[in-house]
């Protein structure tokens, strides 16, 4: 089974960042992501609305037993911008596509 890969990507940042930190968050997931079944199946884009959002969906998908891999940009102090996890699909239904 292909499970879908989810990155979600702060709203709070202009479009072209949007665009690039979601990159780097796949980027990122495929580095040092745990093994999945992901094989560049589909992947989903969505929106959070800001920095403080962001951290509280990381978490709770932690939470409820996802591997949460973080994107951290160093121009923006090492800000977290952009989280991508495998096979969310319960917990992030209610979140609009980016």
């Amino acid at each position: 089974m292909n499970k879908k890969l989810y990155v979600l990507v702060r709203k709070d940042l202009p479009k072209s960042q949007q665009a690039v930190q979601g990159g780097h968050a796949v980027a990122e997931f495929l580095l040092r992501g745990p093994v999945t079944f992901w094989n560049n199946g589909t992947l989903v884009y969505l929106g959070v609305r800001d920095k403080h959002d962001l951290e509280s969906w990381g978490g709770r998908l932690n939470d409820c037993g996802h591997d949460v891999i973080a994107f951290r940009e160093p121009d923006r102090d090492n800000e977290i911008t952009a989280i991508a996890v495998c096979g969310a699909e319960k917990e992030l239904k209610n979140l609009r596509l980016l």
